[in-house]
């Protein structure tokens, strides 16, 4: 990837990998429900400052992908993970999060021709996966039900988001990057503005700073911030090395565990990081064996996205 791409993952590994933290604080005093409607709401209103900056222009054919990928991206996706958080760790949903890298292999697989399986795929895919359940390896003992649904809800999140981006790739080339991250909210904000009303019908505003500064981060940095950051990467890149951004979220999480929760960093931390940065350096690596007129079309052609 070119440097500035690498930025851009980064980015977006660090900021979403930071958000389950958000999320933990935000709920001690708002539902999940409650939590995913102001993020979005927040998010929405500095995407459209983009927009009427950028002088964009929305087009009624868009309508439908907005409704898709701001249910399946945005929506479903956030209210899982939010519900999923009252009974398990941000650490541990940080963890079963970065799955999203293996649903997106096989759905892209299937969908995207130029997303098809090869071995540095594969290798990778096994690598990183193999550092998630190192990481993961002492942080399901004792479950109870409640965090077996957790669990299984924070899965059924990363399939969501393997589909929105596989979708994203293929239907919104399209459409200008801040265009379609607004768009996906205020989509969003139809399917999760009835559910509040339905689900939490006791909403009140919150009162702690704390819990504002929370939304606001998930809402301006974690959604707005990086909606805009992801539609590039995706199609600069495409789905299947942009989900390998959810690879970082258990080291951030685990980290921030350790800055500000005291937990102890034992060897899985040590072992799993590893496992993990490897697999993202090698799914995001050049194949060397390529033929010099295969490289001079590979680089011919970022370029041009770059530019």
């Amino acid at each position: 990837m070119s440097a500035k791409n690498w930025f851009r993952f980064l980015f977006l590994g660090l900021v979403w990998g930071s958000s389950f933290l958000w999320i933990k604080i935000a709920l001690r005093e708002v539902g999940p429900f409650t939590l995913v409607m102001f993020r979005v709401l927040f998010a929405a209103l500095g995407l459209a400052f983009f927009v009427i900056a950028a002088r964009s222009r929305f087009k009624l054919e868009w309508l439908w992908k907005f409704a898709f990928v701001g249910f399946f991206n945005i929506a479903f996706p956030f209210v899982l993970i939010s519900w999923s958080e009252e009974s398990i760790s941000s650490g541990m949903a940080a963890i079963l999060n970065s799955t999203v890298q293996l649903f997106t292999i096989l759905t892209a697989s299937v969908f995207l021709k130029e997303e098809r399986f090869t071995a540095r795929r594969v290798i990778s895919l096994l690598i990183g996966f193999s550092g998630v359940i190192v990481l993961m390896s002492n942080k399901l003992g004792g479950g109870t039900e409640s965090v077996a649904l957790g669990i299984a809800a924070m899965l059924v999140a990363a399939t969501s988001y393997a589909s929105a981006s596989v979708f994203a790739r293929k239907n919104t080339k399209e459409i200008p990057v801040e265009v379609v991250s607004f768009g996906q909210m205020v989509g969003a904000l139809c399917f999760i503005i009835p559910a509040t009303l339905i689900f939490e019908p006791s909403f009140h505003f919150p009162t702690q700073a704390s819990t504002y500064l929370a939304l606001g981060w998930l809402g301006l940095l974690g959604t707005c911030a990086t909606a805009l950051v992801w539609y590039s990467l995706i199609h600069s890149v495409g789905p299947t090395i942009t989900s390998m951004t959810t690879y970082m979220f258990p080291l951030v999480g685990v980290f921030l565990g350790v800055l500000f929760l005291a937990e102890k960093m034992d060897w899985r931390v040590l072992a799993g990081g590893a496992l993990i940065l490897l697999a993202i350096f090698i799914v995001n690596s050049r194949q060397v064996t390529a033929n010099p007129a295969e490289m001079e079309s590979i680089m011919e052609t970022e370029g041009k996205i770059d530019g």
